[in-house]
């Protein structure tokens, strides 16, 4: 599965531009399930199983990742950028980025600091005052390779270190889309059905189309979610840790999670020995806000790989986390209904 999510991370799909990760997908599940792409660009995927259940199941991860999008081409041939989803200013300024659809590579910037006040050198930088450099000399020699409307991504190198680490870009969620496959691929206990969305990164849209077209009676989400385990950082803000296993909360700040689902979540990772977690902190959110509340209403459940340094080119996992995730996730699959 480590090849697989590799694979994907190594793909460029900015919220609203997710094509290429979705072509990856298809072509690893097409083989072994019914599928349609909805017209918000979500995959929606059903499998049989060895049973069809008077409930259905249906299990999410997002494709889409945070990343940049074109607003302004100066005179001078700086582009003017903002962000597509949440990344904190403070992990852009001086990163290489990729304008994958041209292949075009440039750097954050912003006026050097001899030039800044001392109140701006006080600050964070705003990302409005900051561009993207790709070399060109004026607009006319920019628009030459890049227009307004074109996404950028961080340039990160996907590797291990450490004792069983991994850090690349778009970890979140593209973990969520590997374990997903893996159980398309797998032999499974009830007929299920599995959404791959769009645009969660900017609230949660491709969900809210997309489960009301499935209207599940049961979800499962699989997502990553932000770990705090640094020095420093007491141990009720530290929301979750890594090696401590896949992450079950309660809730987040957008569901309130089926307490049914999170008591069965840790009764399963008991009775299987799987390493589990709740999170510490009420934070974050996730695709099951939006499919919670689709239509008449989803019995929904998250299941979460924690991460350090979420929404920045760094996202940091253990390997021993995700192959808990995928286990517990399996394990609800197959006792849910």
């Amino acid at each position: 599965m480590w090849e697989r999510i590799e694979r994907y991370c190594r793909l460029n799909g900015v919220s609203g531009d997710e094509g290429l990760i979705r072509n990856a997908i298809l072509e690893e599940v097409k083989a072994y399930c019914q599928y349609e792409i909805d017209a918000m660009g979500n995959l929606i995927c059903f499998k049989k199983g060895m049973v069809t259940p008077d409930k259905k199941l249906m299990l999410c991860a997002h494709m889409d990742e945070v990343g940049f999008i074109i607003t302004h081409v100066t005179e001078d041939g700086l582009l003017k950028f903002t962000t597509v989803g949440g990344i904190d200013s403070r992990v852009v300024l001086g990163r290489a980025v990729s304008l994958y659809r041209t292949g075009t590579t440039g750097v954050i910037g912003t006026k050097a600091i001899h030039q800044q006040t001392e109140k701006e050198r006080e600050t964070v930088v705003d990302v409005k005052d900051m561009f993207i450099d790709i070399g060109a000399s004026s607009r006319e020699e920019a628009l030459g390779a890049v227009t307004p409307g074109d996404c950028a991504v961080f340039c990160t190198e996907f590797e291990e270190f450490g004792n069983g680490f991994v850090k690349g870009k778009a970890l979140d969620d593209r973990i969520g889309c590997a374990v997903l496959v893996e159980l398309i691929r797998s032999k499974l206990k009830f007929d299920t059905y599995f959404l791959f969305t769009t645009q969660e990164e900017v609230g949660l849209r491709g969900a809210k189309a997309a489960a009301y077209s499935v209207d599940p009676d049961f979800a499962v989400v699989v997502e990553t979610t932000t770990a705090a385990d640094l020095s420093g950082v007491s141990e009720q803000k530290q929301v979750c840790c890594l090696g401590k296993g896949a992450v079950v909360g309660f809730m987040d700040r957008a569901a309130i999670y089926d307490r049914d689902l999170y008591a069965l979540s840790y009764k399963l990772a008991v009775e299987k020995k799987i390493t589990a977690q709740t999170k510490t902190m009420v934070a974050g959110g996730n695709d099951a806000g939006a499919i919670q509340t689709s239509r008449g209403g989803t019995r929904t459940i998250a299941v979460s790989a924690p991460c350090r340094y979420l929404h920045s080119g760094v996202c940091t996992v253990k390997k021993d986390d995700v192959r808990s995730v995928l286990r517990l996730v399996h394990e609800l699959a197959e006792n849910i209904l």
